[in-house]
């Protein structure tokens, strides 16, 4: 059979519609409404866990009359009691919703050397070297960028004050480093990191790490006292 006409051209395959992968969002806990809902468990469990080691490191610091000090995370204000009154404490923290709750107890208990604002610990909105101490509690591991929070913090703190951090801490242990490390992927899902080493967070700023202790040989959280140093 002789054809006149020619073939036509084969048709492509109609296209699927492209699936644009999601990006996996960075853990942001202070903009979530889980995180506010949890706040009654917080004020309820959290306190047990941590309170009494938060507070006998703050009483150490031996903070003289008229000392302004910076709490970065203060969360709901269970620190608050173990500053004295003699002092000028600023506490800040992203979470609006934490921080009513602070301002009702700072009422409740008539302290009125105690104030606090929200603000984003990464981009402190303070002079440079405004405070003699500066302080933050289980906050380095859920911040997006743990060493930008650390370089406001030694911008902030006066040369000669102290820097107290209560934090987990990667463990220098490859063992129990490697163990833990493998829990990150879910954590991070919560809010907060687990990889995050104190030399990560410190080593090249303008501090002198003083003591770095731990409560007991099987304490999750670290004890970091560190100074800062004329540049």
């Amino acid at each position: 059979m002789n054809a006149t006409l020619e073939d036509p051209a084969p048709t492509a395959p109609p296209e699927r519609p492209s699936r644009k992968r999601k990006r996996s969002k960075q853990a942001n806990p202070e903009r979530s409404r889980l995180y506010s809902k949890f706040i009654p468990a917080y004020e309820a469990v959290w306190p047990l866990l941590v309170q009494r080691r938060v507070r006998r490191s703050i009483e150490r610091l031996n903070i003289q009359p008229g000392n302004k000090v910076l709490e970065v995370g203060i969360g709901t204000g269970m620190s608050m009691p173990a500053y004295p009154r003699h002092a000028q404490v600023t506490g800040i923290d992203l979470s609006e919703e934490m921080l009513a709750e602070a301002e009702r107890k700072i009422a409740r208990e008539g302290w009125d050397h105690i104030s606090v604002r929200p603000m984003n610990a990464q981009q402190l909105d303070f002079p440079d070297q405004s405070f003699d101490f500066v302080t933050t509690f289980h906050v380095v591991s859920v911040v997006a960028d743990p060493q930008q929070m650390m370089s406001e913090i030694a911008r902030v703190v006066k040369p000669g004050g102290s820097v107290l951090i209560i934090n987990h801490f990667r463990s220098e242990n490859p063992w129990i480093a490697k163990v833990i490390d493998r829990a990150d992927t879910f954590t991070r899902h919560l809010g907060w990191r687990t990889n995050v080493s104190s030399q990560d967070v410190v080593g090249r700023l303008p501090l002198d790490v003083r003591t770095q202790t731990k409560s007991s040989p099987f304490s999750l959280f670290t004890v970091l006292h560190a100074t800062r140093t004329d540049e």
